[in-house]
């Protein structure tokens, strides 16, 4: 009787840990984050910008704060070259 018990409760935590496991990689943009199921996808700068702020906006409710700093540094290098193509030439 204790075993069966024992199975039906390990039972019932596995089915509510699976979804909270499987809700939370649901929210990672996986595309930003390791550039993992993004074949097709093609963003200018600006939605990149877009993107990576709410992503880092989610904090570590979605992410671990390594993968917080891993979008943070993208979005740092995504300003850098936008800044970089918006400073005017000289000469021309």
């Amino acid at each position: 009787m204790k075993r069966a018990i024992t199975c039906v409760l390990a039972a019932i935590i596995m089915a509510a840990t699976v979804p909270a496991l499987s809700q939370t990689s649901a929210e990672k943009d996986e595309c930003l984050l390791v550039a993992k199921g993004c074949a097709h996808e093609v963003d200018s700068i600006q939605q990149k910008v877009h993107k990576l702020d709410n992503e880092i906006k989610k904090g570590t409710r979605v992410y671990t704060p390594e993968e917080l700093k891993a979008l943070e540094l993208k979005l740092k290098e995504v300003n850098e070259l936008l800044d970089t193509m918006n400073k005017p030439r000289g000469g021309r």
